[in-house]
């Protein structure tokens, strides 16, 4: 058996917390190791609906849950969203969950900082304002707050006003008041005892876990097009999204991340700024939207919609380092007479089969299309491929084929059972 690590391998939005819910069931530890609570995962089991951005969809199934180091970490908003789901019948503490001591701190000060620049800049990169940004600045910076530091008052004072000697030149060039450092430390310090009990280390909890022969699943946010080095730069988030940071982002070693399955949405969706070869702004786009019900799970922003593209897919299986894909949302599709798939573009009269690196020429490559015939009966709630419709199998088979990764896993509802397993990803591939 192998550990998995699931990662988006469109722009985000795929589906990730269904199939991070279904297959915690049958892992024992569940780890997100990257980004912060500019991400959701939304996760169905009857008539509750979860909605989480920091906390490790294992919560749900009742699994031992870690917060990684990759992770930056907005520890109010933690606190939050534990209430939030305890209200809902979930109790999340110390003995499920841990947060990883040298993951970094997300503060106020980060969070109005996002807003400023977005705010101020000319092209908007479509941040969610949640100080995500500002925080990956400050950890590379090497004057972050870290998780660990809350349990050090003595050095924490120290730690805030080198911190402070950075952002309040930032703010007074925003016309903005300086960060006062004392009530920062006294918040801080208030927080503290609700905060420490859940620090841990996550490498060792991990190293413990391996030798016990214990499954791992560890789970990504975001997508791979929104990766700081292999995304739509410069509209993309502030961490590598990509199957690599799940080893760097938890404390394992990159041959114990297991095999990586991308979660990829039957058609293409985006949120926020930045290029979209496929999108639809016209009645069939509405379409998709309405009918996927495509808003952010943390922003409820709308998303923008478009044919499914295999050449970027094809392109996020390979610098995403996935071994399968599980195509989500089928049900989307049903009852359209056609369909179509994006094979390559064209830029400039060359025939491209990637997306160039290039914002500019991102923005003006053009969508060549394939044709595929659709279907009228339903795929809804399917759980075999035997009641899937002839040509729903035949788009998923083509998909295969253009993208060059084989379908472990079908989704054809948001409910967590309606889930066809065409190989486990648990076995090594």
């Amino acid at each position: 058996m192998s550990n998995v690590t699931v990662i988006g391998a469109q722009w985000g939005d795929e589906g990730k917390g269904k199939i991070i819910d279904w297959l915690s069931n049958r892992a024992e530890i569940v780890v997100r190791f990257q980004g912060g609570n500019n991400a959701g995962h939304t996760i169905v089991v009857g008539d509750k609906t979860y909605k989480l951005s920091l906390l490790p969809s294992g919560v749900v199934q009742g699994k031992r849950s870690i917060i990684g180091n990759g992770v930056v970490v907005d520890p109010w908003s933690l606190l939050e969203e534990i209430a939030k789901v305890g209200a809902a019948g979930l109790s999340v503490t110390p003995e499920l969950l841990v947060l990883a001591e040298n993951a970094c701190l997300v503060l106020p000060l980060h969070r109005e900082l996002d807003a400023m620049r977005e705010d101020a800049a000319a092209q908007k990169i479509g941040t969610t304002k949640r100080g995500i940004g500002p925080t990956y600045e400050d950890k590379v910076g090497r004057r972050a707050l870290r998780a660990i530091d809350l349990k050090d008052p003595i050095s924490l004072p120290g730690k805030i006003e080198k911190l402070l000697a950075h952002h309040n030149v930032l703010r007074r060039g925003f016309g903005h008041p300086e960060v006062d450092a004392v009530g920062l430390l006294k918040s801080l310090t208030e927080l503290a005892p609700k905060i420490v009990p859940f620090i841990g280390s996550s490498w060792r909890e991990l190293h413990a876990a391996k030798l016990a022969g214990k499954r791992v699943l560890f789970e990504g946010a975001q997508a791979v097009l929104l990766d700081i080095d292999h995304g739509t730069y410069p509209f993309v988030t502030s961490s590598n999204t990509v199957a690599g940071q799940a080893a760097a982002g938890s404390g394992v070693s990159p041959r114990d991340i297991g095999t990586v399955l991308g979660i990829v949405k039957s058609y293409t969706t985006r949120v926020g700024e930045g290029p979209f070869p496929t999108e639809l702004k016209d009645a069939i786009g509405e379409k998709l939207g309405q009918r996927g019900h495509e808003f952010g799970t943390v922003t409820g922003r709308k998303r923008r919609c478009g044919w499914f593209d295999a050449v970027l897919v094809r392109q996020t299986c390979i610098t995403g380092g996935v071994d399968g894909i599980c195509l989500t949302k089928l049900d989307v599709l049903d009852g359209f007479d056609e369909l179509k798939v994006c094979t390559h573009y064209m830029l400039d009269g060359e025939r491209l089969d990637y997306l160039p690196a290039d914002a500019n020429a991102q923005g003006q490559a053009t969508p060549v299309y394939e044709t595929l015939q659709g279907w009228s009966e339903t795929t809804a709630g399917a759980r075999s491929w035997a009641e899937l419709p002839a040509n729903a199998i035949k788009y998923v088979r083509r998909v295969e084929e253009l993208i060059g990764s084989q379908v472990l896993l079908l989704s054809t509802s948001p409910d967590r059972d309606d889930t066809i397993m065409v190989r486990d990803p648990f076995v090594v591939l």
